[in-house]
């Protein structure tokens, strides 16, 4: 057997220089835009949570953002907690309702698509997070488009 000479690694240690940054720090334009798209299902993996801290830092740099919730993406945005609403039943339990009025709260737009709401996922306009606002499903092309015909980043959010 190969014997371990490294020792054991301590709480503090760096294990990587995370102060090297490789890339410029980019910043918007004045009017640059961006849309970040979620069809992913709330919990279901890290993709959803880790988008949405990339569209916050979209938002911090200055970019004009918004995200659209549509098919599956709704779950990340409709009220939960238990046993009430906003209750966290356990550690990372509201990590998405707290991200999205983060972001709501800077300054970030986000819309979800009603057909999901209603008929995928048998919920209402009132079930959203306060801030969001429901859209016609035949929107949920038209948002994209605009945003393409901006020139914007796009990133497109797909799990399913």
């Amino acid at each position: 057997m190969p014997k371990v000479i490294k020792a054991p690694n301590v709480a503090g240690e760096h294990l990587v220089d995370y102060e090297e940054k490789v890339f410029e720090d980019v910043k918007a334009e004045p009017g640059d835009k961006a849309l970040v798209t979620f069809h992913t299902v709330a919990f279901e993996g890290s993709i959803g949570f880790v988008n949405l801290l990339q569209a916050t830092r979209l938002k911090r740099k200055g970019y004009e953002t918004s995200v659209l919730l549509y098919g599956p993406g709704v779950t990340l945005g409709v009220q939960r907690g238990f046993p009430t609403l906003g209750d966290e039943a356990f550690p990372g339990h509201q990590n998405f309702n707290k991200q999205i009025v983060k972001f709501m709260e800077e300054g970030g737009k986000v819309y979800a698509c009603r057909f999901a709401l209603q008929a995928l996922y048998g919920h209402g306009e009132g079930a959203l997070i306060p801030g969001i606002t429901p859209i016609n499903p035949l929107d949920v092309l038209d948002i994209v488009l605009l945003h393409k015909k901006a020139g914007a980043v796009i990133l497109d959010t797909w799990t399913l």
